[in-house]
């Protein structure tokens, strides 16, 4: 199966939506962490489960083939590239649907 690392502006962004989760869904507070553990396992499986990404200026052309997958349970993408020889996922933003723009990665 392929190796799935999150990067540290991923984890952040992953504390602090569950942190406000938790403080603001009280009807289903496991929920983001439980859809986002999915999106994780669908990942892993399947890397090309999201499709290309091709919003976000701040990657340079060329660099990383940029995918997302939406967690629709929760309106959150998640913001990936898949490494084929290392047959390696890294994901590097966990942002909300609603903001209007993708994250900054660059």
């Amino acid at each position: 199966m392929t190796t799935l690392l999150i990067s540290p502006r991923a984890r952040e962004h992953i504390a602090a939506v569950d942190q406000w989760w938790r403080a603001n869904r009280l009807g289903a507070p496991e929920l983001f962490v439980s859809a986002l553990e999915v999106a994780f396992e669908r990942l892993a499986a399947n890397p090309f489960a999201g499709p290309r990404y091709l919003g976000l200026a701040a990657v340079p052309a060329g660099s990383v083939e940029l995918r997302r997958i939406l967690i629709r349970r929760c309106r959150y993408h998640i913001y990936y590239h898949f490494d084929p020889e290392l047959d390696r996922v890294e994901v590097l933003a966990v942002w909300h649907t609603s903001r209007g723009r993708g994250p900054r990665l660059g």
